[in-house]
């Protein structure tokens, strides 16, 4: 029995009462889902910042909603790509920028600090691959022209796409997946705390079966 409204599931028509409001209910949260999203659909194909931390290179002009060029950040990610091209390694990268005491973008939207860390491989990658460089908002696999400025050339993006597609492997097509280790996952590596991982190298007919921390992989061994 609702002590709000006055029906009672005890009978058909309380029942029948009930149903309609809960679908009259779904239908309204439905609606409202529908109509966000369309929204966001129309604000990201005419190019405009939907909120969130700004990618590295971009900080936020808060009276006019987009995003703006920071210079000495914009520098960073030319000479990111301008390595990975070099290199064509996200390892080699990773290690040559946070060597050079260089690290990720500092946020603090609500007072809280985010960010100034070091970099990770997977960090750079996101940079490499990341469209808003080009001047571009990337929407359900569109590409869109953005309303703030471009950090690179096309050129040089597709290069380093290139490069990334060469070196891309896809998953399960590594034998290294085929031996795991019993320990991996359950080993920390102890100056870092960090899980270990089962891995190995092959050199001639032997293989030589190793356990690495994560530390290592993701940014190398000089930060373990």
């Amino acid at each position: 029995v609702s002590v709000t409204q006055h029906f009672n599931t005890d009978s058909s028509m309380g029942r029948l009462t009930l149903n309609i409001l809960l679908s009259f209910a779904q239908f309204e949260r439905e609606l409202i889902s529908e109509r966000i999203t369309d929204k966001i659909a129309a604000s990201r194909r005419k190019g405009k910042y939907m909120g969130g931390c700004p990618p590295l290179g971009y900080d936020v002009d808060k009276e006019k909603r987009k995003l703006v060029i920071n210079p000495k950040e914009a520098e960073l990610v030319r000479h990111i790509f301008d390595l990975y091209i070099r290199k064509k390694s996200l390892l080699e990268v990773t290690q040559v920028v946070n060597g050079e005491g260089y690290r990720t973008k500092l946020h603090s939207p609500d007072g809280r600090r985010w960010g100034g860390l070091l970099f990770k491989k997977t960090g750079i990658q996101q940079i490499i691959n990341n469209v808003t460089y080009l001047g571009k908002v990337k929407y359900k696999g569109e590409l869109y022209e953005g309303e703030h400025e471009a950090i690179l050339s096309e050129e040089i993006f597709r290069e380093a796409q290139t490069i990334m597609k060469q070196n891309y492997r896809p998953p399960g097509t590594s034998k290294r997946k085929k031996h795991l280790g019993i320990l991996s996952q359950i080993l920390y590596c102890q100056p870092c705390k960090k899980k270990m991982v089962y891995t190995y190298v092959k050199k001639g007919p032997r293989h030589y079966k190793y356990y690495v921390c994560q530390t290592a992989i993701k940014q190398g061994y000089d930060h373990c």
